[in-house]
């Protein structure tokens, strides 16, 4: 049974899946664009992690960074390559856009890459109604970084 609840990131499975979307986001991204997480960033106060789980197992992960009382970030989205397909990204993203709007934010960011390995990323968030903004927070902008919002 698929089931979405808080992820801790030193839960093995999920530790591995983090550590899985670190070194994809270095492999693919210019060394001065990588913003990822690691666990520890991931364990910070203003962090939600979820976890998409199957039989005790992490097949996806998402978080919900908290900017201000009526602004989020999702961070560090990432589905497992063996549950790729099954639409479990679009399910962690909807339960994030969910718990954003029920906890009273306005407004969610997010920053991603180019390329072909965001390719998917990107027309996910599209989907959902995500449009192109601005850098914001600490990002830079520059010509491999996307940054898209969503009104709530």
């Amino acid at each position: 049974m698929i089931a979405i609840r808080r992820a801790r990131p030193d839960e093995p499975s999920v530790s591995e899946l983090i550590a899985f979307h670190l070194s994809g986001m270095v492999a693919n991204s210019p060394k001065d664009s990588v913003y990822a997480l690691d666990a520890s960033g991931l364990a910070d106060a203003d962090i939600t992690l979820y976890g998409v789980f199957e039989n005790d197992s992490c097949l996806s992960i998402g978080a919900l960074k908290t900017l201000s009382a009526t602004t989020g970030e999702i961070k560090s989205m990432r589905t497992a390559e063996t549950a790729i397909g099954r639409g479990l990204g679009k399910l962690i993203l909807e339960h994030i856009i969910r718990t954003a709007r029920d906890s009273g934010i306005k407004t969610l960011m997010l920053e991603t890459g180019t390329g072909e390995s965001f390719d998917a990323a990107h027309h996910v968030y599209r989907t959902y109604g995500f449009q192109p903004c601005s850098a914001f927070g600490d990002y830079k902008q520059t010509r491999f970084n996307r940054f898209f919002s969503l009104t709530l």
